[in-house]
């Protein structure tokens, strides 16, 4: 039978009988040439009628591992720290993509079972990124990046200033396409925009000589103990204190064109989590709910995961995550037994509002915020919300 191209499984099975028929051929022998076509076409069609399931990215390095000799200990300069080690090979912690790049790097791992995917191939860092769509221009103008020259200028160097400004933490910072990110609900924002914020906020809290965080710190209890210092005529700086001594990054940074932000929450590499704030809305009623908000996120969501969440508090919370750390944050501002039996509303005074405050323990301007979101009127109770009172203690 002559070789053909085997299109069914049919074809197949009478290819595979030539195959055996011809295992025995001399070398050299017409009937060896004849053996290597079809054992070519065989694969060929295996290949694409028969695919070998690719084994899962942490089944993978554990086969690695048991080849190797490998402990866990071993795996620490790909996956970055004992916990992490843990955490990647329990599925806790899902790969990065330069866990990804160390692995196949340094074990030989194929980037198709890291990847999950065949034929895959790990995107270079570079050729991933549209550096020229960095907001360059503006982060000069702000003085995150130096650089003569005219605003075209700088453009034309963006690759090379993006790569200076994202080193400390690594290319891959600098993949917006590939964050495992969460954005609330509102506006669509530019990526780009709200990667080089990200990065600038990461930047300042990696300034921060903090001590160590232990995981689990956050709760609604330690929350309301947060939301409690509001009390007191320093309670912003206080605040930020109280969570600096507990390993607890707070940052501030105006947001960027195109980013509609109030706040964000993730997790550092040094494994402390960051909060950041933009005080769009210089107010103290904004500050306490969004500390609340993103201190939500931390408890409930950024632990044992690589994630970032961006919020616009402005907009609707759809999404289950966002919904959890809307009430977990407005229990801990104003438990709701407290405010459904004190039935304040756009018609109470400042002298009661005043009072309710002062049962709890917390500033006016957190159940007057309230009042006047649920009314749906901000200019309400204006007197008490602290106006100009949070940017000024961050600047100072």
């Amino acid at each position: 039978m002559k070789p053909f191209v085997i299109k069914n499984e049919e074809q197949y099975e009478k290819a595979l009988a030539c195959v055996e028929q011809l295992m025995d051929a001399e070398p050299g022998s017409a009937e060896e040439a004849e053996l290597d076509v079809w054992a070519t076409l065989v694969e060929l069609y295996e290949e694409k009628a028969h695919p070998i399931p690719l084994p899962d990215p942490i089944e993978a390095i554990k086969f690695r591992m048991a080849q190797s000799g490998l402990k866990q200990k071993e795996l620490i300069p790909y996956l970055g720290s004992p916990s992490r080690v843990s955490e990647v090979l329990s599925g806790k912690r899902p790969l990065s993509l330069s866990m990804m790049r160390r692995l196949h790097k340094g074990l030989g791992i194929p980037a198709a079972s890291l990847l999950g995917e065949l034929e895959a191939q790990l995107p270079d860092a570079a050729d991933a990124i549209e550096w020229d769509r960095f907001p360059v221009v503006e982060m000069r103008k702000r003085g995150w990046i130096e650089f003569p020259g005219s605003p075209q200028r700088v453009r034309e160097h963006a690759e090379t200033l993006m790569r200076e400004f994202v080193a400390p933490f690594g290319a891959d910072a600098a993949l917006p396409m590939y964050a495992r990110q969460h954005v609330r609900d509102g506006k669509e924002m530019d990526p780009y925009a709200l990667c080089a914020w990200k990065i600038r906020v990461m930047r300042l809290a990696h300034e921060q000589d903090l001590v160590p965080y232990e995981p689990g710190t956050v709760t609604q209890a330690f929350i309301k103990e947060v939301v409690r210092l509001s009390y007191f005529d320093e309670g912003v700086s206080l605040a930020r204190e109280y969570l600096s001594k507990h390993g607890i990054h707070l940052v501030v940074e105006r947001h960027l064109p195109k980013t509609y932000l109030d706040g964000a929450a993730l997790m550092m590499p040094d494994e402390r989590p960051m909060v950041a704030l933009t005080l769009r809305y210089d107010r103290l009623d904004n500050f306490w709910f969004t500390l609340a908000h993103e201190l939500a996120h931390v408890a409930l969501h950024l632990e044992g995961e690589e994630e970032v969440f961006f919020d616009d508090l402005e907009a609707g919370g759809s999404s289950p995550m966002e919904r959890e750390a809307d009430q977990l944050a407005s229990e801990a501002l104003i438990p709701t037994s407290a405010w459904r039996s004190h039935r304040l509303g756009p018609r109470s005074t400042p002298v009661q509002i005043r009072e309710f405050a002062d049962t709890l323990g917390l500033s006016p301007a957190i159940p007057a915020g309230r009042i006047r979101h649920e009314a749906k009127n901000h200019r309400l109770l204006w007197q008490l919300v602290g106006k100009d009172k949070v940017r000024s203690t961050f600047e100072a």
